[in-house]
């Protein structure tokens, strides 16, 4: 069954409630949280998709996360997605939004941190791997590996 989601307008205000598939083929603006994970020495998790995912399989990615559902914020959408796939429970605090263009179709994504101290149990359905980068070490990767469109826009206004 398809998820629903809400579209919302270039100022992130509700239109209405639609499927996500819907909204993907129209390009319509829906809602996306992501968390942004360091662990207490402030290294950054990255995990590589899943190869037989339908949205970029096998790309690396900085951020954990997924479509809002409907009523569902930023930190709640990204706190569920952190659960769903990193098998964690963790204080989602929301840092920003910004009108992403990249990717499989436009979006507000809903840009969250949090810091991990648990062990991560991913979901093989969703995680091939995952690592703890340092900032230099992020840097590096987001030249030489095959990211998520949105990686390094999100590092970017992650570190201003």
């Amino acid at each position: 069954m398809d998820e629903l989601v809400e579209r919302v307008d270039a100022q992130d205000r509700l239109l209405g409630v639609v499927s996500r598939s819907e909204a993907v083929r129209e390009g319509w603006l829906h809602r996306v949280g992501v968390v942004v994970c360091r662990d207490d020495r402030g290294r950054f998790l990255v995990h590589r998709r899943a190869e037989h995912l339908s949205r970029f399989p096998g790309h690396h990615e900085l951020g954990v996360g997924g479509a809002a559902g409907v009523g569902e914020t930023y930190a709640q959408a990204a706190a569920r997605e952190l659960t769903e796939e990193l098998g964690i429970r963790a204080e989602v605090r929301p840092r920003f939004t910004f009108l992403n263009r990249a990717g499989l179709s436009p979006h507000w994504l809903g840009v969250c941190d949090a810091v991990l101290s648990e062990p991560i149990v991913t979901d093989p359905d969703e995680v091939a791997w995952h690592g703890w980068l340092t900032e230099p070490e992020l840097r590096r990767t987001l030249r030489q590996w095959t990211y998520t469109p949105d990686s390094q826009e999100i590092f970017d206004r992650y570190l201003h």
